[in-house]
């Protein structure tokens, strides 16, 4: 099995679906932002804090590689992963890259359900934080579309929905590496 690379906007379900995925095909699980957390013993926004977005995509990138080059593993990016440097051609070139793909108002919905914070969002009444969704997510669809394969997401609120998408995940995959 080549490795099955997680991409979308944030609140697209990429964490909550791939570890469901990498439990079901019995290999690793890798949290992007986590395993950059883990390595530089910070958080995400205490590391943009220190270096800046562009510093950050930097210490991004440099994970992506070290990460992607695991095999057979199940690896969930940040949502603007795909967006800086050649990520997404990268991505394409290491795995079955899937697309969770969520209107503005799931993601919404997901967001404000999320226990995790998320500084960019935080603060929002409900209509700027569509409206923040709706333009960033405008600027991110040219190469969250570059995946190999779409999955479109609705509001996950069951445990069978995340089986449900797990499976199509499996069929999309299977069916990609018998051809």
């Amino acid at each position: 099995m080549k490795s099955v690379i997680l991409i979308g906007y944030m609140g697209a379900g990429k964490t909550t679906i791939g570890k469901v995925l990498a439990r079901e095909l019995g290999v690793e699980f890798y949290d992007l932002d986590n395993y950059i957390e883990d390595r530089f013993h910070q958080t995400v926004p205490a590391i943009f804090a220190e270096k800046g977005e562009e510093g950050f995509r930097e210490v991004e990138r440099k994970m992506l590689h070290e990460v992607a080059e695991f095999e057979n593993v199940v690896i969930s990016c940040g949502g603007g992963t795909p967006c800086f440097f050649d990520n997404m051609d990268y991505m394409n070139t290491r795995g079955e890259t899937i697309f969770l793909d969520a209107s503005p108002q799931v993601l919404k919905e997901h967001l404000q359900m999320g226990k995790t914070v998320r500084p960019l969002i935080q603060g929002k009444s409900e209509e700027e934080l569509i409206a923040y969704i709706e333009e960033s997510l405008e600027k991110r669809l040219p190469y969250y579309r570059k995946a190999k394969h779409t999955l479109k997401i609705e509001v996950i609120h069951t445990k069978e929905q995340i089986k449900d998408y797990v499976e199509q995940i499996k069929i999309k995959v299977k069916v990609k590496n018998e051809k």
